[in-house]
């Protein structure tokens, strides 16, 4: 038997801060959404490469405020992508930690997203 990576569900409160900020900022791609009807909750899966994340506005599914490391092989590279937007936001840097490199960011939602270069 083999377990594969977990799949994070976070919280989200805000369909159009969420896409801009995993989608245009971040650069995450939408895989899928559902609503069981067009006025009730989203839920949305996004990724990218093979980082997968789900967003929900479900309130009995997650609570807000969670923190993910997520590894990242080129953090230098992801830091001057993230900079080269226009997110008003958010100025992320990288801070050097004894296990590596972390470059936090919190979605609009309270989230923590610590991408990282663990060496």
């Amino acid at each position: 038997m083999q377990l594969a990576a977990p799949i994070p569900i976070l919280r989200s409160f805000d369909e159009a801060r969420a896409r801009a900020f995993y989608i245009d900022y971040l650069g995450f791609a939408e895989d899928w959404s559902h609503r069981f009807e067009p006025s009730l909750p989203l839920y949305l899966q996004l990724s990218r490469g093979s980082c997968v994340l789900h967003l929900s506005e479900h309130h009995g599914d997650c609570c807000p405020g969670a923190a993910l490391r997520i590894s990242c092989d080129d953090l230098d590279g992801l830091l001057s992508e993230l900079r080269g937007k226009d997110y008003d936001f958010a100025r992320p840097d990288i801070v050097a930690q004894p296990w590596g490199r972390d470059l936090a960011l919190t979605d609009p939602f309270g989230n923590r997203l610590i991408f990282t270069d663990v060496r």
